[in-house]
C-alpha cells in the first residue's frame, strides 16, 4: 500500500496537509472515499477478481447500492455537495457497513459545523478523584489526546508523564514520534489506530481548532505509519477492555482498563479518564500493588 499518497489532499508551506483537516465538506469526502476503499465487492453482491482498477467499490457502486445518482455522491465526496439528508447519510452509511460511531462521525462531517475550539480544564476536584486512586494507575486526556492531569501511579505506568524529559505529554505524539512508546506498549498498533481514531472525530467536530489540526500535520508529516492508519478512515473509540503494558521494574502487565468520561462545561472539552486495575490475587495485581508502593515512596 502507498502510505502517502491516499492521504494527502494538498500541500501547504510544504507540509503534507491530508483529508481536508479545517474543511468538513472536504473531510466529509475523504472519509467516503477510505470507507469506500474498504469494502470488498464480493461482500455486498458484486463481483471482484484481480482485474479491478480500484481498491474496494468504484464509485458508481456505491451510488447504487445507496440509491443515490453517480453524480450527487462525486459531488459528495469532492466537497461540491453540502449538508446532505439524513435519508442520504442513512443509506451510504448502509452501503458502507458503518458501526455506530462511525456514523456518528459522518453525520459530524455533513452537518459542518463550525465549534470554537474548546480549552481543557482540570478541576480541583478531579485532581483530587485522581490522587485517591493511590493503587490504580489513572490519567485524563482531552480531545487532543493531552493527558492534562494524571496520579502518579499512571504517570509512572506509561512512561513518565510527571517527568516532560522522559515523554511528550501528547499521546498521539508519543505514540507517533518516540521509539520509546513501543516498549511501553507491545500492542502498538492497537494503540496508534485508537489515537487515531479519536483524533479523527475530534477534527470533525472543532475543524477550527488550530492546535489540532498543527498536531495532525505534524505527525502526518513526520509518521508514515500515522499516514497510513489515517488513509483508512477508521473511528476507534477507546472504551473498556484489557491492555498490555511493560514497565521497566514491574515486566509486562495485562490489565483491565474503563474510560470514564467527565462532561464539558461552555467553551470547555469534555475529559477522558483512562483507569487501570488487575484482578486480585494475579500476578499482576502483586506487580501492580509493588509499583504503587515504590511510587509513594519514591
Amino acid at each position: 500500500m502507498n502510505a502517502v499518497d491516499p492521504s494527502t489532499d494538498d500541500q501547504t508551506d510544504g507540509i503534507a496537509r491530508i483529508d481536508g483537516i479545517g474543511d468538513t465538506r472536504r473531510a466529509l469526502g475523504a472519509f467516503l472515499r477510505a470507507r469506500r476503499g474498504r469494502v470488498a465487492p464480493e461482500n455486498v453482491g458484486l463481483a471482484g477478481g484481480r482485474r479491478r482498477r480500484v481498491r474496494g467499490l468504484r464509485r458508481e457502486e456505491l451510488a447504487q447500492l445507496a440509491g443515490i445518482s453517480v453524480d450527487y455522491y462525486v459531488r459528495l465526496e469532492q466537497g461540491r455537495a453540502t449538508q446532505p439528508s439524513p435519508e442520504v447519510l442513512d443509506a451510504l452509511a448502509g452501503a458502507l457497513g458503518l458501526d455506530t460511531a462511525e456514523r456518528r462521525h459522518l453525520a459530524t462531517l455533513a452537518a459542518a459545523r463550525r465549534e470554537p475550539a474548546p480549552r481543557a480544564r482540570v478541576s480541583p476536584l478531579l485532581q483530587r478523584v485522581l490522587d485517591s486512586l493511590a493503587h490504580l494507575p489513572a490519567f485524563a486526556t482531552d480531545h487532543r489526546l493531552d493527558v492534562v492531569a494524571w496520579n502518579s501511579l499512571g504517570a509512572e505506568l506509561v512512561g513518565g508523564l510527571a517527568a516532560p524529559a522522559r515523554r511528550d505529554p501528547n499521546n498521539a505524539r508519543y505514540l507517533f514520534l518516540d521509539p520509546a512508546s513501543r516498549v511501553v506498549h507491545p500492542e502498538w498498533r492497537d494503540r496508534a489506530a485508537e489515537a487515531v481514531g479519536q483524533l479523527r472525530v475530534a477534527a470533525g467536530n472543532y475543524p477550527d481548532d488550530a492546535e489540532l489540526t498543527a498536531l495532525i500535520t505534524e505527525l502526518s508529516a513526520h509518521s508514515a505509519e500515522f499516514r497510513e492508519i489515517w488513509a483508512t478512515g477508521e473511528i476507534v473509540m477507546c472504551a473498556a477492555g484489557r491492555k498490555q503494558l511493560r514497565h521497566p521494574v514491574a515486566g509486562l502487565l495485562t490489565l483491565d482498563f474503563e474510560t470514564l468520561h467527565v462532561p464539558a462545561a461552555p467553551g470547555e472539552t469534555g475529559l477522558v479518564v483512562h483507569v487501570f486495575s488487575a484482578e486480585e490475587d494475579t500476578p499482576e495485581a502483586t506487580a501492580l500493588a509493588e509499583l504503587a508502593a515504590a511510587v509513594a515512596n519514591a
